[in-house]
């Protein structure tokens, strides 16, 4: 701790401290984490570690980043990125009941989701997802913070059964005390996406029993017809009471009006290096587990989580595969050997995943735009085409004035004349 100045306590719960500290070397502020570890058993010790692990592998411009790690006088000691924007919280809460625009929640639920990707593709589950441990940065990033109660799957069959997490963001599963796995993290996800819809937790009740059952009932309050359908559709679906019908992060990802705002927050390069876990899960060697799984649930290899890191490059997977189709041999035919041999070792073309991303994204915005043109084409027709139907029934109206005018004024020549009969000069009609 010689190496920091103490400036303020800033949080304190079940973990220990959280101390706003400046560096003495370069003179920047960070958060230092002080967890108590001489009470804790032996096992608890090593679970503090645990987080120091698992800290260290998560390198993500929308994750809180880790400096380092040391012990001293009975406490672990764990040293982060400083986000002087404070948490999500109190931007929420500073709002004065004023909705955000749809498109900034968009945008930090964007980030919220690439953070929870880079978390889970790693086996990982955060466990504690919630407002307080969304940050902000000066610049306005959200970076997701707080991996203190997160843990490693280490086996395709285990899942956690430990009941951790703030009550307003416990999912159904958790209150029911049965097993769950990143479904639950996807639950907290709807949770937050909720809070910033509505400026409000989406289950709340004057105590823990009601606040239960309203969770496992899953009604919640409408969110704000101010917002579009696909908002609030998604949302319905992070608030699924069955955890195998919510959405995985990627197919959440995957939804076309969340697509297109990816490319505003991660490069091409760090797009291709992000989802080219989804290659890895989908093509990868490891075993297939005796139980298939759920859609879009993680079960991993007994494999460490660390190692698993650039899959792509590691194991020879491409990001875009090609299926070759053989040509059926002619009956008798024989190939020269050489000409065998030579199309034997003529290698696949390599597919740069930057570009294909690129191209991707390109299309989807191609796509928007087409839309965009034809939606504003049928507009205008519609316009035009009640323009010319005002001016039909403006003429319409105009010659019956003229037939009623007409009418009458023959009318008014009958009842003068008609009868046959002289009047007197002067005498009106």
């Amino acid at each position: 701790m010689d190496k920091y100045c103490k400036l303020q306590k800033i949080g304190e719960g079940s973990f220990g401290k959280a101390i706003l500290v400046k560096s003495r070397e370069d003179y920047k502020q960070y958060v230092i984490k002080e967890i108590n570890i001489s009470r804790m058993s032996s096992k608890e010790r090593e679970e503090s570690r645990r987080e120091v692990e698992v800290l260290a592998n998560m390198k993500h411009p929308n994750i809180v980043l880790y400096r380092e790690s040391f012990e001293e006088n009975g406490s672990l000691y764990i040293v982060m990125d400083y986000c002087e924007g404070g948490d999500l919280y109190k931007r929420i809460n500073a709002q004065k009941g004023v909705l955000f625009p749809e498109d900034q929640i968009l945008d930090w639920f964007v980030q919220i989701c690439l953070a929870l990707k880079h978390v889970h593709d790693r086996k990982i589950l955060h466990r504690d997802i919630k407002s307080q441990n969304i940050f902000l940065t000066k610049d306005g990033i959200i970076q997701l913070g707080d991996f203190g109660i997160a843990r490693v799957l280490n086996s395709t069959l285990e899942l956690s059964q430990t009941c951790i997490g703030t009550p307003y963001y416990l999912s159904p599963e958790i209150c029911e005390n049965k097993r769950y796995n990143n479904k639950s993290d996807i639950w907290a996800l709807g949770c937050v996406l909720y809070e910033m819809c509505t400026l409000k937790h989406a289950f709340e009740a004057g105590s823990m029993k009601n606040l239960v059952l309203k969770i496992i009932s899953g009604s919640f309050p409408p969110v704000s017809l101010h917002y579009s359908y696909d908002l609030r559709s998604l949302l319905s679906h992070l608030f699924k009471r069955n955890p195998r019908e919510r959405p995985s992060v990627n197919s959440i990802l995957e939804k076309s009006f969340i697509a297109k705002r990816i490319e505003k927050f991660l490069t091409p390069e760090l797009i291709a290096e992000e989802f080219s876990h989804r290659a890895f899960h989908k093509y990868g060697a490891h075993p297939v587990p005796a139980k298939r799984p759920a859609q879009g649930q993680i079960f991993v290899s007994p494999a460490p989580a660390q190692k698993i890191t650039k899959p792509a490059a590691k194991y020879g997977v491409p990001l875009t595969h090609k299926k070759v189709v053989e040509m059926p041999k002619k009956v008798h035919e024989k190939k020269p050997p050489s000409r065998y041999k030579q199309a034997q070792q003529t290698p696949l073309k390599k597919v740069n995943p930057g570009e294909e991303r690129r191209k991707m994204f390109e299309e989807l915005a191609r796509r928007r735009r087409l839309e965009c043109h034809e939606k504003e084409k049928k507009k205008r027709e519609q316009i035009n085409l009640l323009k010319q139907e005002h001016m039909k029934r403006q003429e319409k109206e105009r010659m019956e004035r003229i037939n009623r005018a007409r009418e009458q004024g023959w009318r008014s020549v009958l009842s003068c004349g008609g009868s046959g009969e002289v009047k007197a000069k002067g005498t009106a009609c």
